[in-house]
Order: C-alpha cells, then structure tokens, then sequence
C-alpha cells in the first residue's frame, strides 16, 4: 500500500486540513487498514473491487460519505486492490458546512448519495484518474463553500487554534480566559460546532501528537512522549492510549 498527503486547493483550504490518497494495486482480498482518533471529521471516496467494510460494526460503506468525530478504534477492511481518498475536514465544518449535527456522527457516518448536491459529481468521478478526482470534489466542497447559510463559530474557531497552537498544552480554564467564555458557554457552542467537549478535543489531540511519535519513532524512552505531550504520568498516558487504540503503546505495532 503506498499513500500520499496533498495540501488543499486555496478556495477550499479553509475548511480542508489534508487531501490523503491511500492506494493498494495488488488484488488481494485480506486489506486492512486502522484508524484512530484525530480530532477531525472527514469525506471519504474509495473505489474498491469487493467494497469497504468497517469493523467492528460490521458496516459496509457507500462509496463516498462524511465520517464524524472517530472516538473508538476502527479496521477499514477491503477486497482487491484499491484507491481511497480522504478529505481531512477542520472540527467545525460537519456544522457549518453540511449542516450536520456532529454529535450524531461520533463513530459513525453520513451517505452522500442523501446530500442533494452530490449526485452529479458522484457521476464524474467513475473511471478517473487521482487529479481528476481529488479537482472533482474539491468543485463539490467549493460549491457549499459558496452557498453556505451558516457561518463557523469564531469563538470555537479561536479555540482550536489555541489548542493547536499551544500543541494541547492548554486547559479549558486557560481557553475560557483567553476568549472571555464562561465553561458552560464554550462546552456548549464546542459540543455544537464539533461534535466533543474542548477538553475531549484537547486530549485527543495529545494523544494524536503521541501517536505520531511512536509511529516515526521520536522518542528515546516513553516518558519522553508522556512529558512532551501534557500527560500527568506514564500510566495516565498508557490509560489515554489503551482507550482509544485498544493496546497498550508496547503493544502497539509501530512501538
């Protein structure tokens, strides 16, 4: 399986954080692929000879969806070779933009086929290559962009960065003080616009810079990924990554 990451067009780079191409060429029938929590909701398309499974929900997926806030672990299973493209959406568009409550799409998915805009893309996009296809949904996403009736909320807005930029070494007290917010405030208008509480955010977030730090191996000793990430102790980051991996981060593949 090779994979690339490609930065968004500008008239869509508000709303999209990565373009990510997944592609296998070899038709084998045993194609796994794992997914944990990012903090960031999605559109999948993917064009495969025996479909696309999610496990553990025994669900088999359409060929283009929204994919919510991805809490538990999930295993994407495929048959034959394949090309999956994933639209890496910022936290608030769910909201914003498809006027989708994201509470509801925490683990779990929304069919295109029922967005009244989609059917004449979908169209396109059969027997295209890569560019064609990424040009052809970036066209759909900047047409909502255009047509959107609803705005971002600013203040969540405001409040990701700080957590983005602070690399989640942030509290929600710190953030309700920055941005004049009462608690109760920002965990509503957050829990709206994304779909989690600002503190669930904030530890997703670490634990994503963590998982990122086993996986290309930036570390010399675990505690250098519990103290760099903002986790109190070894065993409170051992408890965050078992609940959102399923393993222990010695058991876990890239460790």
């Amino acid at each position: 399986m090779k994979w690339n990451k490609i930065s968004p067009d500008p008239s869509v780079a508000l709303f999209v954080k990565a373009i990510l191409i997944f592609e296998e060429v070899e038709d084998r029938d045993d194609n796994v692929l794992s997914f944990y929590a990012d903090g960031y909701p999605g559109l999948m398309y993917h064009e495969t000879r025996g479909g696309m499974c999610v496990q553990p929900q025994n669900k088999k997926m359409p060929p283009a969806y929204l994919y919510g806030q991805t809490i538990h672990p999930i295993d994407i299973h495929l048959k034959g070779a394949y090309r999956i493209m994933v639209f890496q959406l910022y936290p608030f568009v769910l909201n914003s933009l498809f006027n989708v409550d994201p509470q509801l799409l925490n683990n779990d998915c929304y069919n295109l086929e029922q967005h009244d805009h989609w059917s004449p893309f979908a169209q396109r996009l059969s027997n295209q290559d890569v560019t064609a296809q990424i040009c052809i949904i970036q066209e759909f996403v900047s047409g909502l962009v255009s047509n959107k009736k609803k705005a971002p909320d600013a203040e969540v807005g405001k409040a990701i960065g700080l957590i983005l930029d602070r690399r989640a070494q942030i509290s929600v007290k710190e953030i309700c003080e920055a941005l004049f917010l009462t608690p109760r405030s920002l965990e509503r208008r957050f829990l709206k616009a994304v779909g989690l509480s600002a503190k669930d955010f904030i530890q997703i977030t670490r634990f994503q810079q963590s998982l990122e730090q086993l996986a290309e191996k930036q570390f010399t000793k675990l505690t250098d990924i519990v103290y760099t990430n903002g986790f109190a102790d070894q065993s409170h980051f051992i408890r965050v990554f078992k609940a959102f991996t399923g393993k222990t981060p010695r058991g876990f593949r890239y460790f």
